[in-house]
């Protein structure tokens, strides 16, 4: 998601769009974040000859018939059902991108990248 987004005679700018689909995933119980923020993975890295495989964009949109198309990775937390999480995030970036930009929605696809377990 380099480019502007174009649609319904706006261009915006794919950070703007994150900043939304963050900020709308902010309460979300069971969303530990958004992306992929695996510090361990990137120490490794830093540390050692391997190399960690490019990160994938924490959102993605695309415009298709007239409505935005949003993809979001996310890290959640063990011991929230994935099905009832996802719809949950599907309603939140829906209603955000809605209020904000005023362009509809025409799907939300949550990839689930990242599984961490509280501390008990």
């Amino acid at each position: 998601m380099s480019q502007e987004i174009k649609i319904d005679g706006i261009a915006i700018a794919p950070d703007v769009l994150t900043t939304i689909v963050v900020r709308s995933l902010a309460d979300i119980e069971g969303v530990a974040s958004v992306g992929n923020n695996d510090l361990a993975a990137n120490l490794v890295s830093m540390f050692s000859s391997k190399t960690s495989s490019p990160s994938l964009p924490a959102v993605e949109a695309t415009v298709e018939d007239d409505a935005l198309h949003i993809v979001v990775r996310l890290t959640v937390f063990f011991g929230y059902p994935f099905k009832k999480l996802a719809e949950a995030v599907r309603v939140a970036v829906s209603k955000a991108i809605d209020a904000q930009v005023g362009v509809a929605v025409c799907a939300v696809d949550v990839c689930i990248d990242n599984l961490v377990f509280p501390k008990e």
